[in-house]
């Protein structure tokens, strides 16, 4: 069966689940320099969003409501880190119709709010990463405000970093291609064994390591700064996330 990609799809963000907004915006903002952008209350969550040099997005949500909730189940058995990552389209029911014909399931569905409908590819078909797919229509519900209270923001912050995307493994290196450049429209570049996908209209981008044997899913976010930056050696302890400077 023959198959097409879903047209105009924009990475939009990458985003991670936390315990604490709070805990985590101080290195957010007061290390790797991020501007708030927008946030509010998500249902079963809450959440934030930065922005970086060039435009890139990291969101934060944090768990609210009953404790069998997605992030709190997400939290507790993986503790925090990157979560997914959105792609936004213009008909998410035609994108959903390009995700099953190209063999995929497509999870949550979800067109109740005139603002913002969504669905999901499960992780166990997107090389261990949820992918969210995302019609967005802010000016019909108002969606979430610049005015939300961010917490407060070092006194005088660095300048931000330029998030440019998310590091992943993948042990399927064709399935990873399928998914990231014939159903999603990424562009693809090589470099060294990795492959990297960028969007024409996203500051962001999908970088995949092949290998066939080991766990697949988030190794790292990518940044990079011509400034000193101080970063953790491993995940950061409540952003959960590795923070990998490298050469843009």
């Amino acid at each position: 069966m023959t198959w097409r990609g879903i047209e105009g799809a924009k990475l939009d963000h990458v985003a991670c689940g936390v315990a604490s907004i709070a805990e985590a915006a101080g290195f957010v903002a007061g290390t790797l320099g991020g501007e708030p952008w927008m946030g509010g209350p998500g249902g079963a969550f809450v959440g934030a969003q930065w922005r970086f040099e060039g435009g890139g997005v990291l969101e934060l949500i944090e768990p609210t409501g009953p404790p069998d909730g997605f992030l709190w189940r997400f939290l507790a058995s993986r503790g925090p880190g990157v979560h997914h990552v959105t792609f936004k389209v213009k008909d998410l029911a035609l994108a959903c119709e390009r995700v099953r014909e190209a063999g995929l399931d497509v999870v949550g569905y979800d067109d109740s709010s005139p603002g913002w409908k969504e669905a999901f590819l499960h992780p166990k078909q997107a090389q261990g990463l949820v992918v969210q797919l995302a019609e967005s229509h802010p000016e019909l519900d108002g969606g979430w405000s610049e005015a939300w209270s961010f917490p407060p923001a070092p006194a005088a912050p660095p300048p931000p970093v330029r998030l440019l995307g998310l590091h992943l493994s993948a042990r399927d290196l064709g399935a990873a291609r399928r998914q990231w450049g014939e159903l999603l429209g990424g562009v693809e570049r090589r470099l060294g064994g990795d492959r990297i996908f960028v969007w024409p209209d996203s500051p962001l981008r999908i970088r995949v390591s092949p290998d066939p044997v080991g766990p697949e899913g988030p190794l790292e976010l990518e940044v990079a700064t011509s400034r000193r930056l101080e970063l953790p050696p491993g995940a950061h302890p409540v952003l959960g996330a590795r923070i990998a400077r490298v050469e843009a």
